[in-house]
C-alpha cells in the first residue's frame, strides 16, 4: 500500500476518528500558522517509507499522548488547497487507545456529538467526511402519512 500512496507529488496525510459513546474527538488548530482556528481530526503527514497506520500511531502519540490501536481505513479523499501540493487524506477508525487523550499541540480538543459537527468550522478537506458523519447521526424521519 505504501508504494501506491507515495507516488507522484501529492502529500499523504492521515487522521484518526476517536469515538467515545456518541461523541467524536475533534481538534482546533492554533490561532497562528496555516488555517488558524479551524477544526480537524488528529493526525498528520506520512513520512516517506512509513506505512499510514504507523504514521497515525506516531502522530496520535505526539499530539494526544496516547498509544492507539489503528483500525480500518474508513474514508479517503483528495484535496488541493491553493498554493499547496495536492493531498491524499486517509481517515482511520481508532479501535482503542490509552491513556486518556491530552491536548499537547492544539488550541482546544473537544468531544463533539456527531449531530453537532456542522457547527464547527472544519478544514475544507475534512468537510465531506464531517457532513457524512453528521447525516449518519440524524434520526430517521418518518415518511409522510398518505391519505
Amino acid at each position: 500500500m505504501c508504494s501506491e500512496i507515495h507516488n507522484g507529488a501529492r502529500r499523504v496525510v492521515v487522521a484518526g476518528l476517536l469515538f467515545r459513546k456518541d461523541k467524536l474527538l475533534i481538534c482546533q488548530r492554533s490561532a497562528q500558522g496555516r488555517f488558524p482556528n479551524q477544526w480537524e481530526f488528529p493526525g498528520g503527514k506520512v513520512e516517506p517509507g512509513e506505512h499510514p497506520s504507523d504514521a497515525l500511531r506516531r502522530e496520535l502519540t505526539e499530539e494526544l499522548g496516547i498509544d492507539a490501536e489503528i483500525g480500518e481505513e474508513v474514508w479517503r479523499t483528495e484535496h488541493q488547497y491553493p498554493g499547496f501540493p495536492p493531498l491524499l487524506l486517509l481517515f482511520y477508525a481508532v479501535q482503542g487507545y490509552s491513556p486518556e487523550p491530552e491536548n499537547r499541540v492544539f488550541q482546544r480538543i473537544v468531544w463533539a456529538r456527531l449531530s453537532d459537527l456542522g457547527s464547527y468550522d472544519f478544514l475544507e478537506a475534512d468537510r465531506p467526511l464531517v457532513e457524512n458523519l453528521r447525516l449518519q447521526a440524524m434520526p430517521a424521519k418518518d415518511p409522510p402519512e398518505t391519505a
